[in-house]
């Protein structure tokens, strides 16, 4: 607290039962705060980011893991077709099943963006979000991000990617990781949903482990 009193009193005037000061005859400069220093505010990453839950029914195209997806069988019967080409009123023995998978609730990063790219402020951004949906009971630590490039040449799929997302499409996780070997200059604009697997994210939170 800073104490804004410059000017000291030195009598007092008492009248009935309430003290008045009078004007002052002395005035004595306050003593300057020692150790007071202005706290900055301190930069951080701008972060967006929404939940999605089970019931927004979405399905999931690619490879995750299982604790990210409900997996819904659904049997599919189909008709027969003789040799003209007709159709039999019949189903067959084994008809077909089919597994769609439902994403769980879950955070989605919709946007981030860092005043001064390669400070970390990103990074710190992200752990911060994994804490949050690991404490989460309902989202259970999972968080999704759909990877798209922000200019023609650039996406930020090394980024993510060196927290412990991975792309659910096959292939683009070895494509990233032999960008990051080759340390490639620019960022390959290489686009789809990642997600945060569990064992990521425990690394991310006990040790602070970037890929």
């Amino acid at each position: 607290m800073i104490n804004n009193i410059t000017n000291v009193d030195t009598r007092l005037r008492q009248a009935g039962n309430i003290n008045k000061a009078n004007p002052s005859l002395m005035s004595i400069p306050a003593p300057p705060i020692i150790g007071f220093k202005s706290i900055g505010k301190k930069e951080k990453a701008t972060i967006r980011v929404k939940k999605f839950k089970r019931s927004d029914n979405i399905i999931i195209v690619g490879e995750i893991d299982d604790d990210y997806v409900d997996i819904v069988e659904t049997s599919q019967a189909n008709s027969l077709k003789n040799l003209h080409g007709g159709t039999f009123n019949f189903f067959q023995l084994n008809p077909e099943v089919k597994k769609t998978k439902f994403l769980k609730n879950c955070y989605i990063i919709d946007y981030i963006q860092s005043p001064k790219p390669c400070h970390g402020m990103g990074t710190e951004a992200i752990k911060e979000l994994a804490e949050k949906a690991m404490l989460d009971n309902r989202a259970e630590g999972r968080i999704v991000t759909y990877c798209a490039p922000i200019w023609k040449e650039a996406s930020p799929a090394i980024f993510f990617y060196k927290l412990g997302f991975r792309f659910m499409e096959k292939g683009a996780n070895e494509y990233i990781a032999e960008c990051i070997r080759q340390k490639i200059p620019d960022s390959p604009p290489q686009q789809g949903m990642m997600y945060l697997p569990k064992n990521n994210l425990h690394k991310l939170l006990r040790y602070g482990d970037v890929y």
